[in-house]
Protein backbone atom coordinates (compact mmCIF):
# COMPACT_ATOMS: atom_id res chain seq x y z
CA UNK A 1 0.00 0.00 0.00
CA UNK A 2 2.84 2.36 0.91
CA UNK A 3 4.57 1.65 -2.40
CA UNK A 4 1.29 2.20 -4.30
CA UNK A 5 0.75 5.56 -2.58
CA UNK A 6 4.34 6.52 -3.34
CA UNK A 7 3.86 5.74 -7.04
CA UNK A 8 0.57 7.66 -7.08
CA UNK A 9 2.26 10.63 -5.40
CA UNK A 10 5.12 10.65 -7.91
CA UNK A 11 2.72 10.38 -10.86
CA UNK A 12 0.53 13.14 -9.43
CA UNK A 13 3.49 15.43 -8.78
CA UNK A 14 4.89 14.67 -12.22
CA UNK A 15 1.59 15.43 -13.92
CA UNK A 16 1.23 18.71 -12.01
CA UNK A 17 4.69 19.93 -12.99
CA UNK A 18 4.43 18.63 -16.54
CA UNK A 19 1.04 20.27 -17.04
CA UNK A 20 2.40 23.48 -15.53
CA UNK A 21 5.33 23.37 -17.92
CA UNK A 22 3.10 22.76 -20.93
CA UNK A 23 0.52 25.37 -19.93
CA UNK A 24 3.15 28.06 -19.41
CA UNK A 25 4.88 27.16 -22.68
CA UNK A 26 1.51 27.00 -24.41
CA UNK A 27 0.52 30.45 -23.21
CA UNK A 28 3.81 32.09 -24.21
CA UNK A 29 3.96 30.27 -27.55
CA UNK A 30 0.35 31.18 -28.25
CA UNK A 31 0.98 34.89 -27.67
CA UNK A 32 4.24 34.89 -29.63
CA UNK A 33 2.69 33.03 -32.57
CA UNK A 34 -0.12 35.58 -32.79
CA UNK A 35 2.29 38.53 -32.80
CA UNK A 36 4.58 36.94 -35.38
CA UNK A 37 1.67 35.88 -37.63
CA UNK A 38 0.45 39.49 -37.72
CA UNK A 39 3.95 40.77 -38.56
CA UNK A 40 5.14 38.17 -41.05
CA UNK A 41 3.87 37.08 -44.44
CA UNK A 42 2.26 33.62 -44.79
CA UNK A 43 4.94 32.68 -47.35
CA UNK A 44 7.59 32.94 -44.61
CA UNK A 45 5.70 30.31 -42.61
CA UNK A 46 5.48 28.10 -45.69
CA UNK A 47 9.25 28.20 -46.17
CA UNK A 48 10.07 27.56 -42.50
CA UNK A 49 7.59 24.65 -42.48
CA UNK A 50 9.59 22.90 -45.22
CA UNK A 51 12.85 23.48 -43.31
CA UNK A 52 11.34 22.11 -40.11
CA UNK A 53 10.33 18.90 -41.90
CA UNK A 54 13.94 18.07 -42.68
CA UNK A 55 15.06 19.06 -39.18
CA UNK A 56 12.36 16.85 -37.65
CA UNK A 57 13.33 13.88 -39.83
CA UNK A 58 17.02 14.33 -38.99
CA UNK A 59 16.20 14.63 -35.28
CA UNK A 60 14.57 11.22 -35.28
CA UNK A 61 17.99 9.57 -35.65
CA UNK A 62 19.22 11.46 -32.60
CA UNK A 63 16.33 11.73 -30.12
CA UNK A 64 14.35 8.54 -30.80
CA UNK A 65 15.13 5.11 -29.44
CA UNK A 66 17.97 5.57 -26.94
CA UNK A 67 16.13 8.05 -24.72
CA UNK A 68 13.14 5.75 -24.25
CA UNK A 69 15.49 2.80 -23.81
CA UNK A 70 17.18 4.55 -20.87
CA UNK A 71 13.77 5.16 -19.28
CA UNK A 72 12.56 1.62 -19.91
CA UNK A 73 15.72 -0.07 -18.59
CA UNK A 74 15.19 -0.56 -14.86
CA UNK A 75 18.88 -0.65 -13.85
CA UNK A 76 20.26 2.06 -16.17
CA UNK A 77 23.33 3.66 -14.59
CA UNK A 78 25.70 6.53 -15.43
CA UNK A 79 27.68 4.39 -17.87
CA UNK A 80 24.46 3.79 -19.83
CA UNK A 81 23.60 7.50 -19.82
CA UNK A 82 27.16 8.55 -20.73
CA UNK A 83 27.39 6.00 -23.54
CA UNK A 84 24.17 7.34 -25.04
CA UNK A 85 25.39 10.92 -24.56
CA UNK A 86 28.65 10.39 -26.49
CA UNK A 87 26.91 8.23 -29.06
CA UNK A 88 24.26 10.90 -29.60
CA UNK A 89 26.95 13.56 -30.01
CA UNK A 90 28.67 11.60 -32.77
CA UNK A 91 25.42 10.65 -34.53
CA UNK A 92 23.98 14.19 -34.35
CA UNK A 93 27.19 15.69 -35.79
CA UNK A 94 27.12 13.24 -38.71
CA UNK A 95 23.43 13.90 -39.35
CA UNK A 96 24.04 17.67 -39.30
CA UNK A 97 26.80 17.26 -41.89
CA UNK A 98 24.35 15.43 -44.16
CA UNK A 99 21.81 18.27 -43.74
CA UNK A 100 24.50 20.91 -44.39
CA UNK A 101 25.62 19.23 -47.63
CA UNK A 102 22.05 18.52 -48.79
CA UNK A 103 20.72 22.06 -48.16
CA UNK A 104 21.46 23.51 -51.66
CA UNK A 105 19.77 20.56 -53.37
CA UNK A 106 16.68 20.84 -51.17
CA UNK A 107 16.47 24.57 -51.93
CA UNK A 108 16.76 23.88 -55.64
CA UNK A 109 14.10 21.15 -55.54
CA UNK A 110 11.57 23.53 -53.98
CA UNK A 111 12.68 26.57 -55.98
CA UNK A 112 13.38 28.61 -52.82
CA UNK A 113 17.02 29.62 -52.42
CA UNK A 114 16.40 30.97 -48.90
CA UNK A 115 15.92 27.38 -47.71
CA UNK A 116 19.67 26.67 -48.01
CA UNK A 117 21.07 29.13 -45.41
CA UNK A 118 18.05 28.73 -43.11
CA UNK A 119 18.36 24.93 -43.14
CA UNK A 120 22.09 25.13 -42.37
CA UNK A 121 21.57 27.48 -39.43
CA UNK A 122 18.50 25.79 -37.99
CA UNK A 123 20.17 22.40 -38.41
CA UNK A 124 22.33 23.21 -35.38
CA UNK A 125 19.26 22.17 -33.37
CA UNK A 126 20.08 18.56 -34.32
CA UNK A 127 23.33 18.60 -32.32
CA UNK A 128 21.64 20.40 -29.42
CA UNK A 129 18.90 17.76 -29.51
CA UNK A 130 21.48 15.01 -29.07
CA UNK A 131 22.54 16.55 -25.75
CA UNK A 132 19.04 17.44 -24.62
CA UNK A 133 17.72 13.93 -25.34
CA UNK A 134 19.87 12.39 -22.58
CA UNK A 135 18.97 15.19 -20.17
CA UNK A 136 15.28 14.59 -20.77
CA UNK A 137 15.68 10.83 -20.31
CA UNK A 138 17.40 11.43 -16.95
CA UNK A 139 14.70 13.84 -15.79
CA UNK A 140 11.87 11.53 -16.90
CA UNK A 141 13.37 8.39 -15.40
CA UNK A 142 13.80 10.13 -12.04
CA UNK A 143 10.39 11.86 -12.31
CA UNK A 144 12.06 15.29 -11.81
CA UNK A 145 9.54 17.19 -13.93
CA UNK A 146 10.02 20.45 -12.05
CA UNK A 147 13.29 20.80 -14.01
CA UNK A 148 11.36 20.61 -17.28
CA UNK A 149 9.16 23.46 -16.13
CA UNK A 150 12.04 25.91 -15.73
CA UNK A 151 13.95 24.89 -18.84
CA UNK A 152 10.85 25.13 -21.03
CA UNK A 153 9.68 28.41 -19.50
CA UNK A 154 13.03 30.17 -19.92
CA UNK A 155 13.53 28.78 -23.44
CA UNK A 156 10.05 29.74 -24.62
CA UNK A 157 10.07 33.26 -23.15
CA UNK A 158 13.59 34.25 -24.26
CA UNK A 159 13.18 32.82 -27.76
CA UNK A 160 9.73 34.42 -28.12
CA UNK A 161 11.04 37.87 -27.19
CA UNK A 162 13.97 37.46 -29.60
CA UNK A 163 11.64 36.38 -32.42
CA UNK A 164 9.30 39.34 -31.94
CA UNK A 165 12.18 41.85 -31.82
CA UNK A 166 13.67 40.43 -35.03
CA UNK A 167 10.26 40.37 -36.74
CA UNK A 168 9.76 44.06 -35.92
CA UNK A 169 13.23 44.66 -37.37
CA UNK A 170 12.02 43.34 -40.71
CA UNK A 171 14.29 40.30 -41.10
CA UNK A 172 11.38 38.06 -42.19
CA UNK A 173 12.02 34.33 -42.06
CA UNK A 174 15.14 34.82 -39.90
CA UNK A 175 12.91 35.89 -37.01
CA UNK A 176 11.31 32.44 -37.02
CA UNK A 177 14.70 30.77 -37.47
CA UNK A 178 16.15 32.57 -34.45
CA UNK A 179 13.11 31.78 -32.32
CA UNK A 180 13.38 28.01 -32.91
CA UNK A 181 17.16 27.90 -32.45
CA UNK A 182 17.29 30.04 -29.29
CA UNK A 183 14.50 27.97 -27.72
CA UNK A 184 16.56 24.78 -28.09
CA UNK A 185 19.79 26.38 -26.84
CA UNK A 186 18.29 28.05 -23.75
CA UNK A 187 16.25 24.98 -22.72
CA UNK A 188 19.34 22.75 -22.89
CA UNK A 189 21.52 25.22 -20.95
CA UNK A 190 18.91 25.56 -18.17
CA UNK A 191 18.67 21.76 -17.79
CA UNK A 192 22.46 21.52 -17.69
CA UNK A 193 22.57 23.76 -14.63
CA UNK A 194 19.46 22.44 -12.86
CA UNK A 195 20.14 18.68 -12.85
CA UNK A 196 23.05 16.97 -11.14
CA UNK A 197 23.77 14.48 -13.92
CA UNK A 198 26.95 14.97 -15.96
CA UNK A 199 28.42 12.61 -18.57
CA UNK A 200 31.58 10.77 -17.60
CA UNK A 201 34.36 9.96 -20.06
CA UNK A 202 33.26 6.35 -20.38
CA UNK A 203 31.73 4.62 -23.35
CA UNK A 204 30.43 1.07 -23.48
CA UNK A 205 29.53 -0.25 -26.89
CA UNK A 206 28.05 -3.34 -25.19
CA UNK A 207 25.67 -1.17 -23.12
CA UNK A 208 24.72 0.80 -26.23
CA UNK A 209 24.02 -2.40 -28.10
CA UNK A 210 21.70 -3.63 -25.33
CA UNK A 211 19.82 -0.32 -25.31
CA UNK A 212 19.65 -0.36 -29.10
CA UNK A 213 18.01 -3.79 -29.09
CA UNK A 214 14.93 -2.09 -27.60
CA UNK A 215 15.41 1.35 -29.11
CA UNK A 216 15.95 0.53 -32.78
CA UNK A 217 12.33 -0.49 -33.22
CA UNK A 218 11.21 2.77 -31.64
CA UNK A 219 13.63 4.66 -33.89
CA UNK A 220 12.19 3.06 -37.03
CA UNK A 221 8.68 3.66 -35.69
CA UNK A 222 9.48 7.31 -34.99
CA UNK A 223 11.04 7.71 -38.43
CA UNK A 224 7.94 6.26 -40.04
CA UNK A 225 5.66 8.39 -37.87
CA UNK A 226 7.58 11.64 -38.40
CA UNK A 227 8.09 10.99 -42.10
CA UNK A 228 4.41 10.22 -42.51
CA UNK A 229 3.28 13.29 -40.56
CA UNK A 230 5.60 15.61 -42.47
CA UNK A 231 5.00 14.02 -45.87
CA UNK A 232 1.86 16.10 -46.32
CA UNK A 233 3.90 19.26 -45.76
CA UNK A 234 6.48 18.15 -48.35
CA UNK A 235 3.78 17.28 -50.91
CA UNK A 236 1.84 20.52 -50.41
CA UNK A 237 5.08 22.54 -50.52
CA UNK A 238 6.01 20.95 -53.85
CA UNK A 239 2.61 20.73 -55.56
CA UNK A 240 1.05 23.97 -54.30
CA UNK A 241 2.19 27.43 -53.19
CA UNK A 242 4.10 28.29 -50.00
CA UNK A 243 1.04 30.31 -48.90
CA UNK A 244 -1.18 27.22 -49.32
CA UNK A 245 1.27 25.33 -47.13
CA UNK A 246 1.27 28.16 -44.56
CA UNK A 247 -2.55 28.14 -44.32
CA UNK A 248 -2.59 24.34 -43.94
CA UNK A 249 0.10 24.39 -41.25
CA UNK A 250 -1.32 27.37 -39.38
CA UNK A 251 -4.78 25.77 -39.37
CA UNK A 252 -3.53 22.65 -37.62
CA UNK A 253 -1.00 24.50 -35.44
CA UNK A 254 -3.52 25.88 -32.92
CA UNK A 255 -5.24 22.58 -32.02
CA UNK A 256 -1.83 20.91 -32.27
CA UNK A 257 -0.41 23.42 -29.78
CA UNK A 258 -2.94 22.49 -27.12
CA UNK A 259 -3.25 18.76 -27.77
CA UNK A 260 0.46 18.08 -28.14
CA UNK A 261 1.23 19.93 -24.92
CA UNK A 262 -1.41 18.03 -22.93
CA UNK A 263 -0.53 14.78 -24.65
CA UNK A 264 3.23 15.12 -24.12
CA UNK A 265 2.63 15.93 -20.45
CA UNK A 266 0.68 12.72 -19.92
CA UNK A 267 3.08 10.73 -22.10
CA UNK A 268 6.22 11.96 -20.30
CA UNK A 269 4.82 10.97 -16.91
CA UNK A 270 2.86 7.89 -17.96
CA UNK A 271 5.65 6.00 -19.76
CA UNK A 272 8.11 5.81 -16.83
CA UNK A 273 5.24 5.13 -14.42
CA UNK A 274 3.90 2.34 -16.67
CA UNK A 275 7.39 0.92 -17.13
CA UNK A 276 7.65 0.50 -13.36
CA UNK A 277 4.38 -1.48 -13.39
CA UNK A 278 4.97 -3.42 -16.61
CA UNK A 279 4.41 -6.84 -14.96
CA UNK A 280 1.17 -5.86 -13.22
CA UNK A 281 -1.45 -5.94 -15.98
CA UNK A 282 -4.35 -4.88 -13.78
CA UNK A 283 -2.49 -1.78 -12.60
CA UNK A 284 -1.33 -1.07 -16.13
CA UNK A 285 -4.89 -1.25 -17.47
CA UNK A 286 -6.10 1.08 -14.71
CA UNK A 287 -3.38 3.60 -15.64
CA UNK A 288 -4.27 3.46 -19.34
CA UNK A 289 -7.97 3.92 -18.56
CA UNK A 290 -7.22 6.88 -16.32
CA UNK A 291 -5.04 8.41 -19.04
CA UNK A 292 -7.76 8.13 -21.68
CA UNK A 293 -10.47 9.51 -19.39
CA UNK A 294 -8.51 12.50 -18.11
CA UNK A 295 -6.94 13.47 -21.44
CA UNK A 296 -10.28 13.07 -23.26
CA UNK A 297 -12.06 15.15 -20.63
CA UNK A 298 -9.50 17.90 -21.26
CA UNK A 299 -8.99 17.61 -25.01
CA UNK A 300 -12.49 17.05 -26.40
CA UNK A 301 -13.98 20.37 -25.20
CA UNK A 302 -10.90 22.21 -26.48
CA UNK A 303 -11.20 20.61 -29.91
CA UNK A 304 -14.96 21.12 -30.20
CA UNK A 305 -14.56 24.69 -28.95
CA UNK A 306 -11.89 25.46 -31.53
CA UNK A 307 -14.04 24.08 -34.34
CA UNK A 308 -17.02 26.22 -33.26
CA UNK A 309 -15.14 29.53 -32.85
CA UNK A 310 -12.57 29.03 -35.63
CA UNK A 311 -13.60 31.92 -37.89
CA UNK A 312 -13.91 34.75 -35.33
CA UNK A 313 -10.82 33.40 -33.56
CA UNK A 314 -8.62 33.61 -36.68
CA UNK A 315 -10.06 36.92 -37.88
CA UNK A 316 -9.59 38.63 -34.52
CA UNK A 317 -6.16 37.31 -33.60
CA UNK A 318 -4.39 36.85 -36.93
CA UNK A 319 -6.34 39.28 -39.17
CA UNK A 320 -8.29 38.47 -42.34
CA UNK A 321 -5.18 37.48 -44.32
CA UNK A 322 -5.19 34.15 -42.41
CA UNK A 323 -8.90 33.28 -42.84
CA UNK A 324 -8.15 30.62 -45.51
CA UNK A 325 -6.72 28.45 -42.71
CA UNK A 326 -10.14 28.08 -40.99
CA UNK A 327 -11.25 24.88 -42.85
CA UNK A 328 -7.93 23.21 -42.02
CA UNK A 329 -8.28 24.19 -38.38
CA UNK A 330 -11.68 22.53 -38.17
CA UNK A 331 -10.44 19.33 -39.79
CA UNK A 332 -7.45 19.26 -37.45
CA UNK A 333 -9.67 19.46 -34.36
CA UNK A 334 -11.38 16.21 -35.34
CA UNK A 335 -8.05 14.57 -36.12
CA UNK A 336 -6.49 15.52 -32.79
CA UNK A 337 -9.57 14.50 -30.80
CA UNK A 338 -8.48 10.86 -31.13
CA UNK A 339 -5.04 11.52 -29.66
CA UNK A 340 -5.86 10.18 -26.13
CA UNK A 341 -6.56 6.69 -27.48
CA UNK A 342 -3.44 6.73 -29.66
CA UNK A 343 -1.11 7.83 -26.87
CA UNK A 344 -2.40 5.64 -24.06
CA UNK A 345 -2.39 2.46 -26.14
CA UNK A 346 1.05 2.98 -27.62
CA UNK A 347 2.58 3.94 -24.27
CA UNK A 348 1.21 0.74 -22.70
CA UNK A 349 2.69 -1.37 -25.51
CA UNK A 350 6.11 0.30 -25.08
CA UNK A 351 6.03 0.06 -21.29
CA UNK A 352 5.51 -3.71 -21.51
CA UNK A 353 8.58 -3.83 -23.73
CA UNK A 354 6.77 -4.87 -26.92
CA UNK A 355 8.41 -2.40 -29.27
CA UNK A 356 8.10 -5.10 -31.97
CA UNK A 357 4.30 -4.74 -31.87
CA UNK A 358 4.66 -0.95 -31.83
CA UNK A 359 6.75 -1.11 -35.01
CA UNK A 360 4.30 -3.39 -36.81
CA UNK A 361 1.41 -1.07 -35.95
CA UNK A 362 3.32 1.93 -37.30
CA UNK A 363 4.06 0.18 -40.58
CA UNK A 364 0.41 -0.82 -41.09
CA UNK A 365 -0.86 2.71 -40.27
CA UNK A 366 1.67 4.41 -42.50
CA UNK A 367 0.87 2.19 -45.49
CA UNK A 368 -2.82 3.08 -45.14
CA UNK A 369 -1.99 6.77 -44.69
CA UNK A 370 0.33 6.82 -47.68
CA UNK A 371 -2.35 5.33 -49.91
CA UNK A 372 -4.83 7.96 -48.67
CA UNK A 373 -2.31 10.75 -49.37
CA UNK A 374 -1.55 9.52 -52.90
CA UNK A 375 -5.26 9.32 -53.71
CA UNK A 376 -6.06 12.78 -52.26
CA UNK A 377 -3.01 14.82 -53.38
CA UNK A 378 -4.22 15.71 -56.90
CA UNK A 379 -7.52 17.08 -55.57
CA UNK A 380 -6.16 19.98 -53.53
CA UNK A 381 -4.94 20.85 -50.06
CA UNK A 382 -8.37 20.40 -48.48
CA UNK A 383 -8.56 16.83 -49.77
CA UNK A 384 -5.10 16.13 -48.32
CA UNK A 385 -6.23 17.45 -44.93
CA UNK A 386 -9.43 15.35 -45.08
CA UNK A 387 -7.41 12.21 -45.82
CA UNK A 388 -5.54 12.72 -42.53
CA UNK A 389 -8.87 12.82 -40.70
CA UNK A 390 -9.93 9.53 -42.29
CA UNK A 391 -6.69 7.71 -41.44
CA UNK A 392 -6.84 8.93 -37.83
CA UNK A 393 -10.09 7.05 -37.24
CA UNK A 394 -8.65 3.88 -38.78
CA UNK A 395 -5.47 4.26 -36.71
CA UNK A 396 -7.45 4.37 -33.46
CA UNK A 397 -8.74 0.83 -34.15
CA UNK A 398 -5.27 -0.41 -35.07
CA UNK A 399 -3.58 1.04 -31.97
CA UNK A 400 -6.21 -0.37 -29.64
CA UNK A 401 -6.25 -3.92 -31.02
CA UNK A 402 -3.11 -5.39 -29.29
CA UNK A 403 -4.16 -4.18 -25.84
CA UNK A 404 -7.28 -6.33 -25.93
CA UNK A 405 -4.90 -9.24 -25.35
CA UNK A 406 -1.98 -7.51 -23.60
CA UNK A 407 -3.95 -5.80 -20.81
CA UNK A 408 -7.53 -6.99 -21.43
CA UNK A 409 -8.73 -3.56 -22.60
CA UNK A 410 -10.77 -3.63 -25.80
CA UNK A 411 -11.70 -0.81 -28.20
CA UNK A 412 -15.31 -0.48 -27.07
CA UNK A 413 -14.22 -0.03 -23.46
CA UNK A 414 -11.75 2.60 -24.63
CA UNK A 415 -14.37 4.52 -26.62
CA UNK A 416 -16.70 4.40 -23.63
CA UNK A 417 -13.96 5.87 -21.44
CA UNK A 418 -13.12 8.47 -24.08
CA UNK A 419 -16.77 9.58 -24.27
CA UNK A 420 -17.38 9.51 -20.53
CA UNK A 421 -17.89 13.30 -20.62
CA UNK A 422 -20.30 13.42 -23.56
CA UNK A 423 -23.15 15.09 -21.62
CA UNK A 424 -21.11 18.13 -20.46
CA UNK A 425 -19.58 18.27 -23.95
CA UNK A 426 -23.00 18.35 -25.66
CA UNK A 427 -24.16 21.11 -23.28
CA UNK A 428 -21.04 23.14 -24.07
CA UNK A 429 -21.52 22.75 -27.85
CA UNK A 430 -25.15 23.91 -27.69
CA UNK A 431 -24.26 26.91 -25.52
CA UNK A 432 -21.38 28.04 -27.76
CA UNK A 433 -23.39 27.58 -30.96
CA UNK A 434 -26.38 29.61 -29.72
CA UNK A 435 -24.15 32.65 -29.10
CA UNK A 436 -23.81 33.03 -32.89
CA UNK A 437 -27.45 34.13 -33.13
CA UNK A 438 -26.87 37.20 -30.91
CA UNK A 439 -25.06 39.02 -33.75
CA UNK A 440 -22.50 40.85 -31.61
CA UNK A 441 -19.17 42.12 -32.94
CA UNK A 442 -16.35 39.61 -33.42
CA UNK A 443 -14.52 40.28 -30.14
CA UNK A 444 -17.64 40.16 -27.97
CA UNK A 445 -18.97 37.06 -29.75
CA UNK A 446 -15.69 35.18 -29.29
CA UNK A 447 -15.41 36.21 -25.63
CA UNK A 448 -18.98 35.13 -24.86
CA UNK A 449 -18.50 31.82 -26.66
CA UNK A 450 -15.35 30.98 -24.66
CA UNK A 451 -16.90 31.98 -21.32
CA UNK A 452 -20.21 30.24 -22.05
CA UNK A 453 -18.47 27.07 -23.22
CA UNK A 454 -16.26 26.85 -20.12
CA UNK A 455 -19.18 27.64 -17.80
CA UNK A 456 -21.52 25.06 -19.35
CA UNK A 457 -18.86 22.34 -19.37
CA UNK A 458 -17.87 22.79 -15.73
CA UNK A 459 -21.40 23.29 -14.37
CA UNK A 460 -22.85 20.26 -16.18
CA UNK A 461 -19.82 18.20 -15.06
CA UNK A 462 -20.65 19.11 -11.46
CA UNK A 463 -24.39 18.43 -11.88
CA UNK A 464 -23.79 15.02 -13.50
CA UNK A 465 -21.05 14.21 -10.96
CA UNK A 466 -18.62 13.50 -13.78
CA UNK A 467 -15.94 11.08 -12.59
CA UNK A 468 -13.08 12.75 -14.51
CA UNK A 469 -13.98 16.19 -13.19
CA UNK A 470 -14.10 14.88 -9.62
CA UNK A 471 -10.72 13.18 -10.07
CA UNK A 472 -9.07 16.36 -11.42
CA UNK A 473 -10.70 18.42 -8.66
CA UNK A 474 -9.40 16.03 -5.99
CA UNK A 475 -5.92 16.22 -7.51
CA UNK A 476 -5.98 20.01 -7.28
CA UNK A 477 -7.12 19.85 -3.64
CA UNK A 478 -4.30 17.43 -2.82
CA UNK A 479 -1.76 19.80 -4.33
CA UNK A 480 -3.16 22.82 -2.48
CA UNK A 481 -2.92 20.95 0.85
CA UNK A 482 0.79 20.31 0.35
Amino acid sequence: MKQENNIKSKVLSGLIWKFSERISAQLVTFIVSIVLARLLDPSHYGAIAIVNVFIALANVFVVSGFGNSLIQKKDADNIDFSSVFWGNLVISSLVYMVIFISAPYIAEFYGMQILCPVLRVLGIRIIIGGINNVQQAYVSKNMMFKRFFWSTLFGTVISGVAGIILAYSGVGIWALTAQYLINSIVGTIVLWFTISWRPVFKFSFTRLKILFSFGWKLLISALLDTGYKELRTLVIGKMYTSSDLAFYNKGKSFPDLFVTNINSSIQSVLFPAMSNEQKNKATLKAMVRRSIRISSYTMLPLMCGFALVAEPFIELLLTEKWLPCVPYLRIATFTFAFMPIHTANLQAINAIGRSDIYLRLEIIKKVIGLIALIVSAPYGVFAIAASAMFTTVIASFINAYPNKKLINYNYFEQMKDMLNSSIPLLAMIIGVYLINFLHFNTMLTLSLQILTGAFMYIVVSIITKNESFNYIFSMIKDVLKR
